[in-house]
């Protein structure tokens, strides 16, 4: 992971708009896959790429 720190409860922004981090998972060659809860209450997985500390 980058310098940017992303755990579970963390607000982000994603392609789709804003949401929480809600799971955060390992994948088979070391990266990181990220659960993120909208305000609908979908959820959407995202790599640390497609994520951004939101500014609250």
């Amino acid at each position: 992971m980058s310098e940017s720190i992303y755990t579970p409860g963390a607000h982000v922004v994603t392609p789709r708009g804003r949401g929480v981090i809600i799971d955060v998972r390992p994948t088979p060659i070391g990266r990181f896959v990220f659960g993120v809860e909208d305000e609908s209450g979908e959820v959407g997985h995202f790599t640390e790429k497609a994520l951004r500390l939101a500014s609250e």
